[in-house]
């Protein structure tokens, strides 16, 4: 125990680890560990002090990328930079407990061998903590600290990612000494992407598409499916019905490793919320910077694009909404955003306007596949 205790300690000196490891749970029980007796220690020391939780800035200052050097894939990272977590201060002492308490239930979960969603966790710590547990969302921000201290994934506190995804067309997916799943027989609802990060990195995967479809919409991902265009275009389907999950990404990232030749072409809504989802596969998010890397692939952006709006009718251009600002406000002050997607931003906020990929059903349902089709043919991706 001396021995793992001792190389636990490093994450509390060492600043060049700014990433998250995927450690076993006696490893993250002892990282726990030593954050109670370095705790008590300062506590029980001659000039006793409640310490304050040293966590990596999650900022976007502290925000950079870093480029692959085997692979053209740039993702999010976070840099030397620490902020804290105090009881002394009024603005960080319920967060200061808040921590705490989160790390009581993952060394609980680890202890039983157990696993549990974020949601699952949260109602627990509102029957356990209601006073400081109010909101999925403290707990969600809580759960990033709690990896910021430790600097393990999410994963390896025992916290199961919630799956949204789904995945269709030529993929074939088999668990050990299971059978096989075939996408493509999966009828418009798909295949639903587990949550359990162990069995998608278990997979044994098999497909003879050439590319990867990433669909920002359920909908589209549906009407894609119902139309068969993996047949007509050798692809695989994959959604995760809006913002991205987790699970969905891991997967993505999966079958990037697995079929590095096939190109991952994403198909979004051309407005910032769009590019949002574009990017946060592409590169990661700052919220899970620790983690980024393990998530991120060479996603290209197919559609809608600007030279796109002469085939939308007038009357499918929407204003863009104070949203949609906030959105493109955030994206223009990253220094990720690559130039040619600045530069569709930049049109969208002159133009005020913001456009769907429904708008494209005015050349008819069965458009979509032609759409795709055109593009992949003129190589009309960046």
């Amino acid at each position: 125990m001396g021995d793992l205790r001792k190389s636990s300690m490093r994450f509390f000196s060492d600043q060049n680890l700014c990433y998250a490891d995927i450690l076993p749970p006696s490893e993250i029980r002892a990282r726990i560990e030593v954050a109670v007796l370095n705790f008590l220690r300062i506590l029980a020391s001659p000039t006793p002090a409640i310490s304050d939780l040293p966590l990596i800035n999650r900022r976007s200052s502290n925000c950079r990328t870093s480029k692959g050097l085997l692979a053209q894939v740039s993702c999010v990272f976070l840099s030397h930079s620490f902020c804290t977590r105090s009881l002394m201060r009024a603005n960080t002492a319920k967060a200061f407990i808040r921590v705490w308490k989160v790390m009581e239930m993952c060394f609980g979960v680890l202890v039983q061998e157990k696993r549990v969603t974020q949601r699952e966790l949260f109602y627990k710590l509102l029957c356990d903590s209601p006073d400081y547990f109010t909101s999925q969302l403290l707990v969600n921000r809580t759960i990033q600290d709690v990896v910021a201290l430790l600097q393990c994934s999410r994963y390896s506190l025992g916290i199961m990612a919630s799956s949204r995804g789904l995945v269709a067309g030529r993929l074939l997916l088999q668990e050990p000494n299971q059978e096989v799943v075939d996408c493509s027989e999966c009828g418009l609802s798909g295949h639903a992407i587990s949550g359990d990060l162990n069995r998608l990195e278990t997979l044994i995967l098999n497909t003879d598409a050439r590319y990867i479809i990433v669909v920002e919409k359920h909908a589209i991902f549906q009407r894609l499916a119902e139309d068969r265009v993996f047949n007509q275009i050798p692809s695989i389907l994959i959604t995760a019905k809006g913002y991205p999950d987790i699970a969905t990404r891991f997967l993505l990232h999966r079958l990037a490793r697995a079929f590095p030749d096939l190109p991952i072409l994403a198909l979004v809504d051309w407005n910032p919320a769009g590019l949002a989802i574009l990017c946060t596969f592409k590169f990661g998010s700052i919220g899970m910077g620790l983690e980024a890397y393990r998530y991120a692939c060479n996603v290209k952006w197919l559609g809608l694009r600007g030279d796109d709006l002469e085939m939308i009718p007038e009357q499918s251009l929407v204003p863009l909404k104070p949203r949609d600002l906030q959105i493109a406000k955030s994206l223009m002050s990253s220094e990720v955003l690559q130039e040619n997607y600045r530069r569709e931003l930049e049109i969208m906020v002159q133009h005020g306007q913001r456009v769907e990929i429904e708008a494209l059903y005015f050349h008819g349902y069965d458009y979509l596949g032609k759409y795709i089709a055109k593009k992949i043919v003129q190589a009309n991706y960046i």
